[in-house]
């Protein structure tokens, strides 16, 4: 972005601001909102690593909590109290039978166990009286928080119906998070999905940019939850993503972005901005 607008002595018709959003791997788009609100972006582009491809959307992610309620009792006298574990093992297995959604492009919107967790812990000599399993759900363009937790309800409601013992609840996880500024950042884990058409404006401009500075991206779509989750999938603000390295070293180990990606990313965010402020 410096070398652009030394280049053109600041002469575009438009701001460019650059965007640090605190705990995106935990709120994908929950600090964004607040910076969409103060800046109001016309157009995005999200700095996630691509591989120097041009990305066009991605499905989004809802962390759903189920929680089953039991009946404490001494474990050497199971039948004088319920166990919510076992409740919960039920409860697993008919979830396991539902059918996900897919889309033609980004896929199944899966549903997958992530963990589970009893109480009282450790349980020694005891019948545990409650269990909380998450799941991480990949959501699809379109769909909404009432739209994507009502199967598990329902299911939920269908089992309490059949079993007098049996004490479901389901519902989003809420997370809250210390930023280094000392606030917290709270909200419910629902980051929706998104989906732009080679064809739109601004992916042309984008990719018209990137191929002016010599490079060959392919346009698909990332294969994980970013912050265009509120641009893109909430604030409907036109997004792409683009960034240097490779998605399937994200979040590992030996996390690391190669010298030459990264010189070619700076001349691929070069390119997008001259391309859509060109005269």
């Amino acid at each position: 972005c410096a070398y652009f607008a030394k280049d053109c002595n600041k002469d575009f018709e438009g701001e460019i601001y650059v965007a640090g959003v605190v705990h995106e791997e935990c709120f994908e788009g929950i600090a964004a909102r607040k910076i969409s609100t103060a800046v109001k972006p016309d157009y995005v582009v999200i700095g996630e690593c691509s591989e120097l491809n041009l990305k066009i959307g991605q499905r989004g992610r809802g962390e759903i909590v189920v929680e089953t309620f039991g009946k404490p009792a001494h474990s050497a006298n199971p039948d004088k109290g319920i166990n919510a574990v076992y409740k919960m093992a039920t409860v697993i297995q008919e979830i396991n039978k539902l059918e996900p959604p897919v889309h033609p492009v980004l896929g199944k919107g899966i549903l997958e166990l992530v963990d589970i967790k009893s109480a009282p812990y450790p349980g020694a000599s005891v019948v545990p009286e409650y269990c909380r399993a998450t799941y991480d759900r990949r959501l699809l363009v379109g769909e909404t928080m009432e739209s994507v937790i009502k199967p598990l309800q329902e299911l939920a409601q269908k089992l309490m119906e059949n079993d007098s013992q049996m004490k479901i609840k389901v519902s989003y996880s809420v997370g809250k998070e210390k930023c280094y500024t000392g606030n917290t950042i709270e909200g419910e884990r629902f980051f929706p999905g998104w989906l732009y058409e080679k064809d739109d404006e601004f992916t042309k401009i984008a990719y018209e940019g990137l191929k002016s500075v010599g490079l060959n991206p392919e346009i698909t779509q990332y294969s994980f939850c970013t912050n265009g989750s509120h641009y893109a999938g909430e604030a409907k603000i036109p997004t792409v993503g683009f960034g240097p390295s490779r998605e399937n070293l994200a979040h590992t180990i030996d996390e690391h972005i190669e010298i030459e990606q990264l010189i070619k990313g700076t001349e691929g965010y070069y390119g997008i901005l001259k391309s859509l402020y060109k005269k």
